[in-house]
């Protein structure tokens, strides 16, 4: 029942906001009481951070996912934003600038772990890149791990909407490949943003 619970709030918060969906919402949509619900989390915050959890763990899963389909580098920035986009399709507001706003001590400890999770992915894109040839050999790899974050978080920290957030996060995700792309790296640039995921 509590991992019913989880995926359930978490599919509730994504669409309808941490703040706006209450813990009287989720009984009612899933049939069971209030005390239920109290039987397994304490109160909202120790359910928003288990939900979290369960995001994380299906972020890593994805990007696990991602490294088994023998992508380049930059097909697998590619492939993951489109990946993400559809796992927060029904999201109206960016889920960051959510918790920093109403739940700023759980923002806080996402943080710490976002951080961990992308900047793992980021470098490793990036030496993937470099080997493959398309981005530069000479690219400061740490600088652009932060760059990049940088960039992330602050579009997702600061956009309300998802959709507006989701546009700049494309945009800055040609910025970072152009940013480091040998000739061929452009080359392949410009094949995805013939195809745009927005």
């Amino acid at each position: 029942m509590k991992e019913q619970i989880i995926s359930k709030s978490k599919d509730m918060f994504l669409k309808l906001g941490f703040k706006s969906v209450t813990m009287d919402d989720i009984a009612s949509e899933m049939g069971i009481s209030k005390k239920t619900i109290y039987k397994y989390f304490s109160n909202k915050d120790d359910l928003i951070e288990n939900t979290i959890e369960l995001a994380h763990k299906e972020v890593q899963e994805i990007i696990a996912i991602i490294d088994e389909q023998g992508f380049n580098a930059i097909e697998d920035n590619f492939e993951m934003k489109r990946m993400f986009r559809e796992m927060f399709k029904g999201a109206d507001t960016s889920l960051l600038y959510q918790l920093k706003k109403h739940y700023p001590d759980i923002y806080e400890k996402v943080n710490i772990v976002q951080i961990d999770i992308l900047s793992v992915c980021f470098r490793k894109n990036i030496i993937k890149g470099i080997k493959e040839g398309l981005y530069r050999e000479d690219v400061a790899i740490d600088d652009y791990v932060k760059f990049y974050q940088i960039l992330i978080f602050n579009i997702n920290e600061t956009i309300i909407l998802e959709k507006d957030s989701h546009i700049l996060e494309h945009k800055a995700l040609e910025y970072h490949i152009r940013a480091m792309a040998t000739l061929a790296g452009i080359i392949e640039l410009e094949k995805h943003l013939k195809n745009p995921i927005i």
